[in-house]
């Protein structure tokens, strides 16, 4: 690969980079990608208020407006509501590419709001990232749930991989019915945390890990916790310094537990840094955080502040990627010949998928100026057989999912569908079966803007 580019992440061992897929993966992430928190924005939906376990770090507050710091929240939602609020969302944030539960609990301790929100977001907002924040307590038993519904990034708090450290930092855990304290809570934890991980990394998972810096007590600890993240080919590590202010009435803030200065945290990060690449734009954020990084427009968007009127999505999400195409292409997107492509890939590197068994497709904008991905859009599944798609009647909405998109590249397609793509002026396209996705596009571009006629006749 050439000079990297702004969504490029340095491996912080050997000094590599990432490859052009995982940075494609990434590079509309405001959490995982320093250069896409500049660009794109997150919202968080808080339909998660109750936890597995006491962590003596944390308070939550389901109706606070005043206080910037995870756990905190202005109102709770139901799975209906968090939807409605979503796409009100995205219709007024076009930057908005992730949508994630982070609390105010933990989002698997409370598993049929969480998924059934889930499963609304993925159905009717397809070109929607989706995420989940959890401490890791239940995440084994969710993984392939969550998975099918789509999410592709998960953060894991993870404060230490050693049982007495553990029980200094966790007053309880709550696991199938039975309550535990102490050494034998921390062991427990951290042990669901290492399996859900495994599980994770199995079904190719993103997965970053946020670790709270407690001076007093883990602060020498977390290298050596970096250094088994990366051997679990953890994406990337967070450290964050813990908040233990009086005024928030958690454990440690009523015990006056110190919080580290600005050195501390700056130390812990580049001595774990040494291990793994590090997070250092993090904010914090409250489990209902909308907006850009650094912001929270959270209050502007109530439940009683919002509109009854139902959305037209198609019409949203249609504008919604021509801004982003353009924000990925800097500003090349607008030029008047720009086109946006769907790609069926399984591999994010070349174009290896039948279109009718293709659940997701990538979307790129094609210029003059180049490549530039856009987003990720998952789309239902037009072959309903095992094998053949005529084994039972095709799931003709996929056509709707792709109304804005003027060519469809993939490895193979159907009469049908390709006849239904021409009919809605979208150009299927075969003939770069198997080969490198970039430098595809980039060749297709490049003969179509020589033969500008043979784009007329299909259309």
């Amino acid at each position: 690969m050439g000079s990297c580019s702004a969504n490029c992440h340095p491996d912080a061992k050997n000094g590599s980079v990432l490859s052009r897929a995982m940075s494609e993966q990434v590079a509309n992430h405001p959490c995982y990608s320093q250069a896409g928190s500049h660009r794109f924005a997150r919202m968080h939906l808080a339909v998660a208020p109750k936890c597995n376990m006491q962590c003596n770090y944390c308070n939550r507050k389901f109706d606070c407006s005043n206080e910037s710091r995870p756990g905190v929240v202005s109102e709770l939602l139901t799975p209906m509501q968090a939807l409605h609020k979503a796409m009100y969302v995205a219709e007024q944030i076009p930057q908005l590419s992730v949508i994630g539960i982070a609390g105010p609990g933990d989002p698997l301790a409370n598993p049929q709001k969480t998924l059934r929100t889930l499963e609304l977001l993925r159905q009717n907002m397809p070109d929607m990232r989706l995420c989940l924040s959890t401490n890791g307590l239940a995440l084994p038993e969710f993984i392939d749930e969550l998975c099918d519904v789509g999410v592709d990034h998960v953060t894991i708090t993870i404060n230490t991989l050693d049982a007495y450290l553990a029980a200094e930092i966790y007053e309880w855990v709550a696991f199938e019915g039975q309550s535990y304290t102490g050494l034998s809570a921390g062991q427990l934890l951290i042990d669901q945390q290492l399996e859900g991980l495994r599980k994770l990394m199995e079904r190719q998972v993103l997965v970053k890990v946020n670790s709270v810096l407690i001076p007093r007590i883990n602060q020498h600890h977390l290298p050596e916790l970096s250094r088994e993240l990366h051997r679990q080919q953890v994406f990337l590590h967070n450290v964050m310094p813990l908040l233990a202010k009086p005024e928030y009435g958690t454990k440690f803030g009523l015990a006056h537990e110190p919080e580290p200065t600005a050195e501390q945290v700056e130390s812990v990060r580049e001595n774990c840094g040494e291990q793994m690449a590090q997070m250092t734009h993090c904010q914090q954020c409250r489990a209902d955080a909308i907006g850009f990084l650094g912001e929270d427009r959270s209050q502007q968007f109530n439940l009683a502040q919002l509109p009854n009127l139902p959305l037209d999505y198609a019409v949203v999400m249609a504008n919604r990627t021509r801004i982003q195409a353009d924000i990925a292409s800097h500003g090349a997107a607008s030029d008047d010949d720009a086109k946006l492509v769907a790609v069926a890939s399984s591999s994010m590197t070349v174009i290896d998928q039948h279109f009718g068994h293709a659940r997701a497709l990538l979307i790129y904008s094609v210029t003059d100026d180049g490549v530039h991905f856009v987003q990720r859009r998952h789309v239902p599944l037009y072959c309903q057989g095992e094998s053949q798609c005529d084994e039972t009647k095709p799931n003709e909405s996929v056509f709707q999912v792709l109304g804005d998109i003027d060519a469809v590249f993939c490895a193979r397609i159907g009469r049908e569908p390709w006849q239904q793509l021409e009919q809605q002026h979208t150009v299927p396209v075969i003939d770069y079966a198997w080969q490198p996705i970039h430098q595809s596009l980039q060749q297709w571009w490049q003969d179509s803007q020589k033969m500008p006629q043979i784009q007329l006749d299909v259309g």
